[in-house]
């Protein structure tokens, strides 16, 4: 992680160093030329940086090398025409469901108590969807270290069952407050069915409704080559539309410009046929959910 302009950039990658801003989908850059010169005198290595253009800014307007990219945003006027007019009526029956099973949604303070509960709900299982969850096993310090950023520009909303924390989503603004991303939301899977997601968001959209808001980010509506799973049918039914976006690459070494024109900025699966994909991530579920019950045997 670096600080280029005021703006916090990580810098990954090992054969191709790539930047991109910290939070990106959820931050952008309003002067991404001062960016890009910053990190050319920058000490610390960088071949390629890259970044995205806001929601309401979808043609290219800038001369960089560009391919396309997508997010899944739902545009909110009022909650009462999000709830009446765009809200499938799958999830807005989940999210009346969520409140007669005894689900509470409410504005939470950043504290330890917040961080333990999230904590509790993320070492609930090391799988979900079918993949490795990456925040299983992280201890207090760590969670607490990785929630408590940008904390000027984020809201904590809680799912309660009772005293208990169920779920929980981490609402993010823009620098300029155009826009909100849905950072995080995560809950119990033995809670799901009380549908505390749906609830959840449904209390996002009231408070970007409140604080006019006019878009709510929910990161990528596609990833790659995936096809639909139960996210993205999930961001479907609660009205999130995908919007494509231009995404910029400018090389600032021989190295980044090469990997460029050679394709070696994409992930590896990028470059897998996608029949193939599907097989690799069926091989995967069936050997993760084997192992998990192995596990839950022997305890």
């Amino acid at each position: 992680m670096i600080d280029v302009c005021g703006i916090k950039v990580q810098v990954r990658g090992s054969l191709v160093k790539i930047a991109r801003l910290d939070g990106e989908k959820f931050l952008f850059a309003d002067d991404p030329a001062a960016i890009v010169a910053a990190l050319r005198k920058s000490r610390s290595r960088v071949d390629l940086f890259t970044f995205i253009q806001k929601v309401s800014e979808t043609k290219p307007k800038y001369s960089y090398p560009m391919e396309w990219d997508n997010l899944a945003v739902l545009p909110i006027s009022t909650f009462d025409h999000w709830w009446n007019e765009q809200l499938g009526f799958k999830a807005r029956n989940k999210a009346k469901q969520a409140e007669k099973k005894g689900i509470v949604i409410r504005e939470v303070p950043f504290s330890e108590a917040l961080v333990q509960g999230i904590s509790e709900i993320y070492n609930e299982t090391p799988i979900r969807q079918g993949r490795k969850f990456p925040h299983f096993g992280k201890d207090l310090q760590t969670v607490y270290q990785e929630e408590a950023t940008y904390l000027d520009q984020s809201v904590f909303l809680g799912a309660y069952l009772g005293d208990k924390l169920v779920g929980f989503i981490k609402l993010l603004w823009d620098y300029d407050g155009s826009q909100a991303g849905l950072l995080n939301i995560v809950s119990l899977i033995e809670q799901r069915d009380k549908a505390p997601n749906n609830a959840l968001v449904a209390q996002a959209v009231r408070v970007c409704a409140e604080r006019r808001t006019p878009y709510l980010v929910y990161s990528n509506f596609a990833y790659g080559k995936r096809t639909g799973d139960s996210v993205s049918d999930f961001k479907e039914r609660n009205a999130f539309q995908r919007v494509d976006l231009p995404r910029y690459y400018v090389p600032l070494s021989p190295i980044g410009a090469a990997a460029l024109k050679l394709g070696l900025h994409k992930k590896l699966t990028e470059h897998v046929p996608e029949w193939m994909i599907l097989r690799l991530r069926e091989i995967r579920k069936s050997w993760l959910g084997r192992n998990l019950q192995s596990a839950q045997e022997n305890t």
